[in-house]
């Protein structure tokens, strides 16, 4: 609990009452809220970033505010699910206008851009890093949330948009090898570290994903990482062909620097990567494309246990000796 409930509550009243717009929020007022769930399965999932871990904290706080809950709704998207609303949690040092306003109002901002309202949380004091945790909830039509464990052999390996952006962002923000490679090219390090602060969660893919996909999930620790883990899910493996993993032109100048492995394990991609039977590529393909989210088929899913093979041109195999992020 805070220190001075007066202070919490004013901090409240003042930052993010304003965006609490559903009406199971109360405005705030109650120390809970009420979702309802129209016939629908509610889809939860919960996310926190950590001053120093997933974000520095010399990083703007709007920035960090959508940061916070775009992880959050990269994960509903892959589950097929509509954003329904969100609660907040914010461990802060102090409470200073110039960090909170900016933090509140891009919050806010998002809040409408996506339709997930703020409905309720809890702010505390700490005297260790800042932490900004986000509980997300959306709907699915009932029994049909898009999990994990659907994979089966024959399946295409589909992912949205391109990977390792945020990863060669990071890197130019500590000064990493990508650092002097692109040492020339400020918009190219603008854009890389614009994706490591700002995820671009694919929310207008959530139904084509609930149509078509038989498993899917964001990739948050590294597309190798994260694609070993959903094959577990499934029980079988896969093998993707390294030259179709999607890059951007930034990227691909970096890449001779930095590897393929840092691209494939960095983490903070926040796309989809989804499983989707053969027969149903092309549709899924051309409905991506109408909402404007590009996809790439990468590889197919196999039968078997073992670890996802990944082969490059001339189909040799290639191996990864990092496949993703670790918290620990």
């Amino acid at each position: 609990m805070a220190n001075n409930p007066s202070a919490e509550d004013s901090l409240i009243a003042r930052y993010f009452k304003p965006l609490a717009t559903d009406p199971g929020a109360f405005g705030l007022v109650d120390d809970a809220a009420v979702l309802s769930s129209s016939g629908d399965d509610i889809v939860v999932t919960t996310d926190a970033i950590v001053e120093g871990v997933h974000y520095l904290a010399t990083d703007p706080p709007d920035t960090i505010a959508r940061k916070a809950l775009r992880v959050n709704l990269s994960d509903l998207a892959a589950k097929g699910a509509v954003p329904a609303g969100f609660v907040l949690t914010l461990a802060l040092r102090s409470k200073e206008d110039s960090w909170l306003r900016p933090f509140a109002d891009a919050l806010g901002e998002d809040a409408r851009t996506f339709a997930c309202p703020l409905l309720g949380g809890d702010t505390v004091s700490t005297p260790g890093p800042q932490m900004i945790s986000i509980t997300a909830f959306g709907r699915v039509p009932k029994g049909r949330m898009v999990g994990r464990t659907g994979a089966k052999a024959g399946d295409r390996i589909l992912v949205t948009g391109t990977i390792g952006d945020a990863a060669l962002g990071l890197d130019l923000l500590t000064g990493g090898a990508a650092a002097a490679t692109l040492a020339k090219d400020q918009a190219a390090q603008d854009y890389l570290i614009d994706r490591y602060r700002v995820p671009r969660p694919r929310n207008a893919l959530a139904r084509v994903v609930l149509a078509h996909a038989s498993a899917a999930m964001d990739v948050s620790d590294g597309l190798a990482g994260d694609l070993a883990k959903l094959c577990a899910a499934s029980g079988v493996s896969a093998v993707i062909e390294a030259h179709r993993v999607p890059a951007s032109p930034p990227a691909t100048v970096a890449i001779s620097s930095v590897g393929l492995e840092r691209l494939v394990s960095g983490g903070d991609d926040y796309e989809i990567l989804c499983a989707v039977p053969d027969a149903r590529c092309a549709d899924f393909t051309r409905a991506a494309e109408q909402a404007g989210v590009p996809v790439t088929m990468i590889g197919t899913i196999v039968a078997g246990h073992g670890a996802p093979r990944w082969t490059d041109a001339q189909g040799h195999e290639i191996a990864l000796r990092r496949l993703s992020y670790s918290h620990f």
